[in-house]
């Protein structure tokens, strides 16, 4: 006989959390449940990486589905951690009161951050974190506060371009405490979960992630803050600009025409947002042959980026020749321009780096910079 989700609801229900000391479905920590014959999957949230307490959780869920729901339950229970849920837990459980708090007054968000910016793509595989990563450590060589928030929830590459394996420190008020590396300051969901588990999480999971980053992390004063976000223009994008007021946008693309196409997308929705262009950077420009410097193959396209921020009077940033030593010291976890700052791809970068902070300067004088927006869907 086929299993039902709610013979799994309310096995589960049996199911008490000991710190919250309440049910794991009344907590609401069960989420995305399937149940196909004997098969039953769903995630189990938890609000911080505990390994001891997830392991107890899947135990004791497995034993509640074998003994309430059907003996030969077949069981795939994946953990997945949710930093946005504890102030809301501790609202619905009765935690010890040693583990509650009073509300604090509310901060304004990023108040000590001079400047927001955001570094995106219309597409992914063109470069974006590589550009963030190395416009970070550049701001900072010259002589800047710098924190960098990986906001790409789903695949974070912060942790690896920066070597970091260690886990952010908390404060007594509970927040995080970027990790300071290169002389930037980081924060990555990837520095609180293990590089081998997939976050298995719906848009508002993730935009709530992300608000909680902005929100939560001690950030403390920064001439600038840049944003890695993820490709594309969907629920994150939007909730940062509903969050934060951004400073302006870097749009990075490749030239070839596929990439131009969503570039355009791009920095038409912050055009659309009223979020300033700073400029597009063409990543991967030209090839040149180590054995054969004379030499520039465009192997995707010539001068398309280019061309696009002239068609759409954008400024353009500036060109990343496609070099091999870039995805070495990226991979390694120093950025090219930490790593060999006389390089001519280095060179490259810290003058992107330098045309955005003029860009910034100029802005900031002019009073352009974007402002936090409302945003109404009409049906």
């Amino acid at each position: 006989m086929s299993i039902h989700k709610e013979q799994i609801k309310s096995a589960l229900a049996h199911v008490v959390h000991p710190v919250y000391e309440k049910d794991l479905i009344s907590l609401d920590l069960i989420q995305d449940l399937i149940v196909q014959d004997k098969y039953v999957s769903f995630t189990l949230e938890m609000p911080r990486k505990d390994d001891e307490l997830a392991s107890l959780l899947q135990k004791q869920c497995t034993q509640a589905i074998h003994k309430f729901a059907d003996k030969d339950a077949v069981l795939d229970i994946t953990i997945g951690i949710n930093i946005s849920r504890q102030r809301e837990l501790e609202g619905k459980g009765d935690a010890p009161e040693n583990q509650k708090k009073a509300p604090e007054p509310q901060e304004q968000i990023l108040s000590g951050v001079k400047n927001v910016i955001a570094v995106a793509s219309g597409k992914g595989g063109v470069g974006k974190s590589t550009v963030a990563a190395n416009l970070a450590v550049a701001l900072s060589q010259s002589g800047a506060k710098v924190g960098l928030l990986d906001t790409d929830i789903y695949g974070p590459s912060v942790p690896t371009m920066f070597n970091v394996t260690e886990r952010p420190d908390i404060t007594t008020k509970k927040k995080l405490v970027p990790i300071f590396k290169h002389g930037v300051h980081l924060v990555s969901m990837g520095f609180l979960v293990d590089t081998d588990q997939a976050m298995i999480w719906r848009g508002p999971m993730v935009t709530s992630a992300v608000k909680q980053f902005m929100q939560e992390v001690e950030w403390g004063e920064l001439d600038y803050l840049i944003l890695d976000l993820p490709p594309g223009t969907g629920d994150i994008q939007l909730t940062i600009v509903q969050t934060v007021p951004l400073t302006g946008a870097v749009i990075v693309s490749t030239p070839q025409t596929v990439a131009l196409d969503d570039a355009r997308k791009g920095v038409a929705m912050f055009s659309k947002v009223n979020v300033p262009v700073l400029g597009i950077v063409e990543n991967m420009s030209h090839f040149i042959p180590d054995d054969q410097p004379e030499k520039k193959y465009y192997i995707f396209g010539k001068h398309g980026a280019r061309n696009l921020a002239r068609k759409l009077e954008v400024p353009f940033l500036g060109e990343v020749p496609l070099r091999e030593q870039i995805r070495e010291t990226s991979d390694s976890g120093t950025p090219i321009v930490a790593a060999d700052p006389t390089s001519p791809a280095a060179i490259g970068l810290k003058e992107i780096a330098n045309r955005v902070q003029q860009t910034v300067d100029i802005q900031n004088r002019d009073g352009q910079s974007g402002e936090k927006i409302e945003i109404t869907i009409r049906p």
